[in-house]
């Protein structure tokens, strides 16, 4: 059997901009999926990276909120897609880890989350023969083995899942970085869609133990000239939302992307640094948990679900 995690939940004083403690609300994460159906034609996205690990029982515990989420959207009829932002199988992204780690929870054929998964790799799916294992357990959903990088729209938005590893990892050439931006790009040209969210596993800005990467500076670049509205990204084991802001780390309201760290799905949790970035608006370490975003047809509502029962950071905005 699995032991229980031994981080106690502890929530981060966000004394930085004057911002209030997180507090508690209802209703509980099962019934949220209420909200989808207050927006008019709004659709759900789900979520979290840096999910199993055989060591602890976090990642049995986010399968069990995510499929709860997923069973009342269906009786809600909201639509809704399951997303995983990097390192889904702890430690080397191997068959075994896949089969003996993430298959019990979040690949178990009981729940819908496995039909419903639209992942993105991570550096730990690297550790395995170029992420052979990752491409062949999630197949076409996870895009062409070689990329990892591809899109689908959920209701009224365009979402965009892309392969940071092929930013920073060395094994990758400038050929395969080139052809990804330009991927990208065209991707973006060709949208006709007003929403637009992005999501891969290392984030740009983050106030937690791996901290920022301006490797993905150029990327950014692209998808903030592309207009893109919201980016999701793991690596981080802890909970971070920042406020709208540019790839070079300035505020924007007008056309700034607003980025959401969610890297609690199961794997160790970690604690922040005492730097807190620029534009960091909400922080939350000690706590197993995913995001739950609904998405109407201008605008959009996040939620920070943790596997207790409660629900932090509302939040929310509109398209640009």
């Amino acid at each position: 059997m699995r032991s229980l995690p031994v981080a106690l939940p502890i929530i981060m004083p966000l004394v930085a901009f004057g911002c209030a403690i997180p507090v508690d609300v209802t209703p509980a994460p099962a019934n949220v999926s209420a909200e989808a159906v207050a927006l008019s034609g709004a659709s759900v996205m789900i979520g979290v990276g840096d999910i199993a690990k055989c060591a602890t029982q976090g990642d049995e515990l986010t399968a069990v909120l995510v499929d709860s989420v997923l069973r009342a959207d269906s009786v809600a009829g909201v639509e809704d897609v399951v997303f995983t932002l990097g390192d889904n199988a702890y430690p080397n992204g191997d068959v075994r880890d896949f089969a003996l780690c993430f298959g019990p929870s979040w690949g178990d054929s009981t729940k819908d989350i496995m039909k419903k998964i639209r992942p993105a790799p991570g550096n730990h799916e690297y550790l395995s023969n170029g992420a052979a294992p990752y491409y062949q357990y999630f197949g076409s959903r996870a895009g062409a083995a070689t990329k990892g990088y591809y899109s689908y729209d959920v209701g009224t938005w365009h979402a965009i899942v892309l392969n940071s590893e092929i930013i920073v990892n060395p094994r990758f050439t400038g050929a395969q970085r080139q052809a990804q931006e330009d991927w990208l790009r065209k991707e973006l040209q060709i949208s006709q869609h007003l929403c637009t969210i992005a999501y891969w596993h290392r984030p740009r800005f983050s106030s937690g133990w791996h901290g920022s990467d301006v490797a993905l500076r150029s990327l950014w670049q692209i998808l903030y000239d592309g207009g893109v509205d919201l980016v999701l990204n793991g690596h981080d084991h802890d909970y971070e939302r920042f406020r709208p802001q540019t790839p070079v780390g300035i505020a924007d309201s007008a056309k700034g992307m607003t980025q959401y760290v969610v890297g609690t799905g199961g794997g160790d949790l970690r604690g922040f640094r005492t730097r807190t970035v620029a534009n960091s608006a909400v922080r939350i370490q000690g706590h197993f948990g995913v995001l739950k975003l609904t998405l109407g047809k201008e605008e959009f509502r996040s939620a920070f679900l943790d596997v207790s029962g409660r629900v932090w950071d509302v939040a929310g905005g509109k398209c640009h």
